[in-house]
């Protein structure tokens, strides 16, 4: 066994403020300032932000593009739950629920988008 677990992804926002509403309302990231711009932290694991005012290091083949991510979230408790929060929210559900496969199996998923159009999912296991 290789002794690896996931610590960062990245994603490419075009609008601080709006970006960082977003994913710390209804995504529940904590918002950690960078010495230029943000990341969005979920307990031990992070995304890094490339946007406005940042220089990536030019390592990726691709540079993340705003929009062209697809992440998936676990929601603790009932899939209704997620629906409900993103409703609150304004968030429009674009796809489901539906039965999908994840990190730990089966589970029951959501799809919305965040504000650059990236694929956002939510999905439970209850």
């Amino acid at each position: 066994m290789v002794p690896t677990k996931l610590d960062h992804c990245v994603i490419h926002v075009s609008d601080w403020a709006r970006s960082n509403k977003f994913y710390a309302d209804v995504m529940g990231a904590e918002l950690v300032q960078r010495p230029a711009g943000w990341a969005y932290r979920f307990g031990d694991k992070q995304l890094n932000v490339h946007g406005p005012g940042v220089q990536p290091a030019e390592v990726a083949r691709l540079p993340v593009q705003p929009g062209n991510s697809d992440l998936c979230f676990e929601w603790a408790g009932p899939i209704e739950g997620a629906i409900a929060h993103l409703t609150a929210q304004g968030i429009a559900v674009e796809r489901g629920p539906m039965q999908r496969f994840g990190a730990k199996g089966p589970g029951t998923s959501v799809y919305f988008r965040d504000p650059d159009g990236s694929l956002m999912e939510f999905m439970s296991y209850s």
